[in-house]
């Protein structure tokens, strides 16, 4: 099982595909294992390595608080673990928060960056305070969790919408497992970056990404608006925004993201 340590915390990763070098970070409360279906169109064109963030999957659970540095810290210490000085990198959500706070801390490490469906905090806006979410009814939070995931979902958009029924009914599979009484230390790192994404705030770092820029975003996402998206864009020098028929999940919702946004990141590789 290949792990590197970082600032004393374990942190297991994987290493998968062939292809130009790919670091790929995962969304809030995402693991390798629940991912396996988003990664598997990177790992079939790159060659990626992602990891369980710290407090998350087979990753350690170290005492909170976590700050946003040190999930950057965790991702640059990945890539020393694989001898990687420089690659390009996908950051999805909460890992595009990640992906940002690398990219202004290290942007000598990055060839090609993008940024899916985030944000950058502050003045350039936040996204859906999920932490609120955690105490609140389960089925008021099911409701509030629909709907931010797409702003179209209402029962009646979703009785007529098949995928996207689907869509809403497996992410709330996930919170519903999420809810349960049966693992407090996993409940413990979640909560824990959950509340480190709470403090984000990159903006007034932006203009230090110096590497070719992709934000993309989903024109309906009620948990990171398409208005965060192009206030990142409007920031970063050259940054391109691309904006996709679908909510927080567009690349499951809009056949033009993936092939876009992979298309985007081989485009540097030679």
């Amino acid at each position: 099982m290949p792990t590197t340590v970082a600032d004393g915390v374990e942190l297991y990763y994987e290493r998968e595909g062939a292809g130009p070098r790919l670091l790929f970070v995962n969304g809030s409360g995402a693991t390798l294992e629940t991912s396996a279906m988003l990664l598997a169109p990177f790992r079939a064109r790159f060659d990626v390595v992602a990891h369980d963030q710290r407090g998350l999957g087979r990753t350690a659970r170290p005492p909170e608080p976590y700050h946003m540095a040190d999930y950057a810290s965790d991702a640059a210490a990945v890539l020393d673990a694989v001898g990687w000085e420089r690659a390009a990198v996908f950051g999805v959500s909460f890992g595009g928060m990640v992906a940002q706070e690398l990219a202004v801390t290290w942007p000598e490490r990055i060839e090609r960056l993008v940024l899916a469906c985030t944000s950058a905090g502050g003045a350039a806006g936040a996204s859906y305070p999920l932490h609120e979410l955690a105490d609140m009814d389960p089925t008021e939070r099911a409701a509030i969790s629909a709907r931010i995931l797409d702003t179209r979902f209402t029962p009646e958009w979703l009785a007529t919408h098949d995928a996207d029924r689907a869509l809403a009914d497996m992410m709330a599979a996930r919170q519903a497992r999420d809810a349960g009484p049966d693992d407090a230390e996993r409940r413990r790192g979640e909560l824990a970056q959950l509340e480190a994404r709470s403090r984000h705030d990159v903006t007034d770092r932006l203009g230090r990404i110096d590497c070719p820029t992709l934000v993309a975003c989903g024109r309906y996402d009620g948990i990171a608006p398409m208005a965060n998206s192009e206030a990142i864009a409007a920031r970063v020098p050259g940054a391109e925004l691309r904006v996709y028929e679908g909510g927080h999940a567009f690349f499951a919702q809009d056949p033009t993201a993936l092939p876009e946004i992979l298309d985007f990141l081989a485009a540097g590789s030679a």
